[in-house]
């Protein structure tokens, strides 16, 4: 099981901040080839935690976790390395945050071809398809 470590972002060393927003980008941005704003304001509220998995001392996996105004937690920027897929990090990175969210709901942006993978932790469809960057996505929800 690997260890996943976490941080709000006033904790977080600068180098690893931009190690895990580096990952971010190179996945979703540059893999993925979809331009939008990856900064977008959540990593640095209070209620935002990132849980990252390192090997050799870098970040190869990543996931951020955060409380919207409601009380409602959310699981997103959920990002494993190529090189570094397929190891259970992403999976260890869910299980950790989903013990960190507590009995309360948690709510998911999934990308489609992801529902089944995320049903193995609980997570539900809870609405309907839509697009997010020209990449198909479904609500889901655990609780």
């Amino acid at each position: 099981m690997p260890h996943v470590r976490a941080a709000r972002l006033p904790e977080m060393d600068p180098l690893t901040l931009y190690a895990l927003l580096r990952l971010r980008v190179d996945v979703f941005v540059v893999e993925q080839q979809c331009a939008y704003p990856e900064l977008d304001g959540v990593d640095a509220e209070p209620g935002t935690q990132h849980l990252w998995v390192e090997v050799d001392g870098s970040p190869v996996a990543t996931l951020r976790t955060y409380v919207d105004a409601d009380g409602g937690a959310h699981l997103g920027r959920v990002a494993t390395a190529a090189a570094h897929r397929g190891q259970g990090y992403a999976a260890a990175l869910v299980e950790e945050a989903l013990r960190r969210c507590g009995e309360r709901p948690v709510l998911i942006g999934a990308q489609a071809y992801l529902e089944g993978w995320y049903g193995r932790f609980g997570f539900v469809r809870d609405g309907a398809d839509y697009l997010d960057d020209g990449i198909p996505h479904l609500p889901m929800r655990r609780g």
